[in-house]
C-alpha cells in the first residue's frame, strides 16, 4: 500500500507540473530567442541609449544649436576643443556653434528620416505586394512589371530630382526616400503572399464569401509581419545612409537644421586644420546606430526563422 500511495503521489506531482507549464506563442518564442542573441540584445541597448540621448541630451546643453560662441569664432582651431568649462562638451564647429547641440539635432533628424522613411516604404510596399500576390494573373503581371520599370530608373536620380523640384526640406526627404524605396519590400511581400494565399484558412475565408481586401488585411498581412519586421529593421539603416549621402552632397537638410551627413561633411572639410572632434563625434553616433540596426535585424531574422527552432 505504501508503494502504491507513493506512486500515486509521484503521478499527482507530475500532473501538477504538466498543468503549470504554459505554452508559448510564436511571438513569445521569437522574443525569447531574440534576447538570447547577445549581439542583437546589446545593439538594442545601444540604440535605446542613442534615442534616450536625443531626448535627455538637450536638458544638459549650455548652448543652442544655432548660437555662436564669438570667443572662438575666427580663432585658432584649438580654441573650440571640447571643454566642460565653456559648456562645449563636443567642441564647436568652424563657425563657433556648439557641436553637442548640433549632434543631438542631427541624430534626431537622421533617425526620424530613417524610421519614417522606412515606415512609408513598409506601408506602401506591403499593401502593393500583398494585392499583387493575392489577385495574381494579369493584375500581378501589370503591377510587378511597373515595379521592374521603376527599379530600372536610378534611385538616387529620382530622389535628387524630387528635392530639386519640390524644394530641399526634411518633409520632402521623408516623402522622397519613402516613396522610392518601397519597391524591394513589394517584391518580398508579393513572393510571401503567393505561398500564403493557397493555405486552408485563406480558402475557408474565400468560400464563406469574405471580401478579397478583407482577406488580405485580416489573414494574409498578419502572417507577413515577421518578414516585414525583419526587412524594416534592415531598411532603416539604408534610409539613414541615403539621407546622409544626400546631406553630404548638400542637397538634404538645410541650415540651420543639420543631420549626420551634413555634420560629417563639415567635419571632413575642416579636418586638415586639426579639428578632429568635428568629424569624430557625429561619425561615432552614425556608425554605432547603423551597426545596431543591422545586428537587431539579424537577431530578428534568426528569431523568426522556423528552420532554426
Amino acid at each position: 500500500m505504501a508503494i502504491a500511495d507513493q506512486k500515486m503521489q509521484d503521478f499527482s506531482e507530475r500532473l501538477t507540473t504538466v498543468n503549470e507549464i504554459k505554452g508559448r506563442s510564436l511571438w513569445q518564442d521569437a522574443f525569447r530567442r531574440f534576447f538570447k542573441n547577445k549581439a542583437a540584445f546589446a545593439s538594442l541597448i545601444v540604440l535605446a541609449a542613442v534615442v534616450l540621448f536625443t531626448f535627455i541630451g538637450p536638458y544638459f546643453a549650455v548652448w543652442s544649436n544655432e548660437e555662436i560662441d564669438w570667443s572662438v569664432l575666427g580663432q585658432v582651431p584649438t580654441k573650440g576643443i571640447p571643454s566642460f568649462e565653456t559648456g562645449h562638451f563636443f567642441g564647436t564647429d568652424d563657425l563657433g556653434r556648439d557641436l553637442y547641440s548640433r549632434v543631438i539635432q542631427g541624430t534626431q533628424v537622421s533617425l526620424l528620416v530613417g524610421i519614417i522613411g522606412a515606415g512609408i516604404a513598409v506601408l506602401v510596399g506591403t499593401f502593393y505586394g500583398a494585392v499583387a500576390g493575392y489577385f495574381g494573373g494579369r493584375v500581378d503581371s501589370a503591377m510587378m512589371r511597373t515595379v521592374d520599370i521603376l527599379l530600372a530608373i536610378p534611385y538616387m536620380f529620382i530622389l535628387i530630382l524630387l528635392l530639386m523640384v519640390f524644394g530641399r526640406s526634411v518633409l520632402m526627404l521623408f516623402v522622397g526616400i519613402g516613396l522610392v524605396s518601397w519597391l524591394g519590400m513589394a517584391r518580398i511581400v508579393r513572393g510571401q503572399t503567393l505561398s500564403i494565399k493557397n493555405k486552408e484558412f485563406v480558402e475557408a475565408a474565400l468560400v464563406t464569401g469574405v471580401h478579397p481586401f478583407t482577406i488580405i488585411f485580416r489573414h494574409i498581412v498578419p502572417n507577413l509581419l515577421g518578414v516585414v519586421a525583419v526587412y524594416a529593421t534592415l531598411l532603416v539603416p539604408e534610409m539613414i545612409l541615403t539621407e546622409s549621402f544626400i546631406s553630404f552632397l548638400g542637397l538634404g537638410v538645410q541650415e540651420p537644421n543639420t543631420s549626420w551627413g551634413a555634420l560629417i561633411s563639415q567635419g571632413a572639410s575642416t579636418i586638415q586644420y586639426g579639428t578632429l572632434w568635428q568629424l569624430a563625434f557625429p561619425l561615432f553616433f552614425f556608425v554605432i546606430s547603423l551597426f545596431s540596426f543591422y545586428f537587431i535585424g539579424d537577431g530578428l531574422r534568426d528569431a523568426l526563422d522556423p528552420k532554426d527552432r
